[in-house]
């Protein structure tokens, strides 16, 4: 398996399969009047990107996990491009709360995060994941050095805890919990590996 990750149409092949969410719900917007976002396509952009972006901050968690318990290695090659991808959809979600809910109007846009805390904490996700993405590239590793880059780049935990509580929050107004529940096991899974494998030799 590490042989077949490494092979050069691996990484094109994950980003194409990345993209295309994106691609399908542009195209749906911008071309497609059989009403397939729905009765209020703004919201299903709304909801479908941010729900992107969450799955792929599973995703880019999920690599550490995966190369320790299969041996796979190679799938380290994977989790800058997984990572760049769930800031992508975060992006392109509050760009679409910014575009399509408040008409880009700066000053309501500030009065709503400030009013509801749900999304407040989906803001700071955003702007956590901002130099995240800006220092995930080798000459950002090098000015930083390694270990101060991994001490920053530990803050895509506090990142997926604050996304979760977006999305909690986003759901409670429904009553919708399901999915709520599915992401946050699987973040609870990922974050308490790691702690598990921080203190195990403490506790051993």
């Amino acid at each position: 398996m590490n042989r077949l990750l490494l092979h050069p149409a691996i990484r094109p092949g994950v980003f194409l399969f990345a993209l295309t969410p994106f691609l399908w719900l542009a195209y749906a917007a911008l071309a497609d009047t059989s009403g397939t976002l729905g009765a209020n396509p703004a919201e299903t952009l709304i909801r479908n990107t941010g729900e992107l972006a969450l799955r792929f901050l599973c995703a880019t968690l999920a690599i550490t996990p995966l190369r320790h318990w299969t041996g796979w290695q190679a799938l380290a090659r994977l989790r800058r491009m997984l990572g760049l991808f769930a800031f992508f959809y975060a992006s392109v979600h509050f760009l679409c709360f910014a575009w399509l809910d408040m008409g880009l109007d700066l000053q309501a846009m500030l009065a709503d995060i400030a009013k509801r805390p749900f999304i407040l904490v989906g803001t700071a996700a955003l702007l956590g994941m901002l130099p995240l993405a800006a220092t995930s590239f080798n000459r950002a590793i090098k000015a930083l050095g390694a270990r101060r880059w991994q001490v920053l780049h530990r803050a895509v935990y506090g990142v997926a805890g604050l996304a979760l509580l977006h999305f909690f929050w986003m759901r409670a107004g429904k009553n919708d919990f399901a999915d709520v529940a599915v992401y946050g096991a699987v973040i609870g899974v990922l974050l308490g590996w790691r702690v598990w494998r921080k203190w195990r030799p403490i506790t051993s």
